[in-house]
C-alpha cells in the first residue's frame, strides 16, 4: 500500500513554475506532520515546509517567497507550488510525515515514512 505518493515533477526553465501534489493515507494525515523536503544526491535533506501535527503551516524562511505550501483536507492532498525557480531548485522532491519543526527559520523534519520521490530538474 502506497501512503504517500507524489505527482508533478519535470524539467522546466528557469523562472518557470511547477505545482507538486502529494496524496497521503488517511491514517498519516490524521496523525503526523506531513511535509515536503528536497534533497540533493550526497547532501543531507532540506525541509521545505508542511502541515504539522497541530496542523499549523511550517515553511522554511529562505523560500517562502517563491514556495507556497497548502492542503487540501478532504482529499488528504498535500501541495507544493514553486514559482520562479532557479537551478539551485534541482533535486528530488520528497513527500515525507513524522515529526517536523520550525526553528531559527528551518524547518526540521524526522521522516517515518517516505514517498517515492518526484524528479524537479530546473534549467538555466
Amino acid at each position: 500500500q502506497v501512503r504517500l505518493k507524489e505527482s508533478g515533477g519535470g524539467s522546466v526553465q528557469a523562472g518557470e513554475s511547477l505545482k507538486l501534489s502529494c496524496v497521503v493515507s488517511e491514517d498519516i494525515y490524521k496523525s503526523f506532520c506531513k511535509a515536503w523536503i528536497r534533497q540533493v544526491a550526497g547532501k543531507d535533506h532540506e525541509g521545505i515546509g508542511g502541515i504539522d501535527r497541530a496542523g499549523r503551516l511550517i515553511r522554511v524562511d529562505a523560500l517562502k517567497d517563491r514556495f507556497t505550501i497548502y492542503a487540501d483536507n478532504i482529499q488528504n492532498t498535500l501541495f507544493l507550488q514553486m514559482t520562479d525557480l532557479k537551478p539551485e531548485d534541482s533535486a528530488m522532491y520528497y513527500c515525507v510525515a513524522g515529526d517536523c519543526a520550525r526553528k531559527d527559520g528551518k524547518i526540521h523534519v524526522t521522516p517515518e515514512t517516505w514517498g517515492q520521490g518526484t524528479l524537479v530538474t530546473v534549467s538555466s
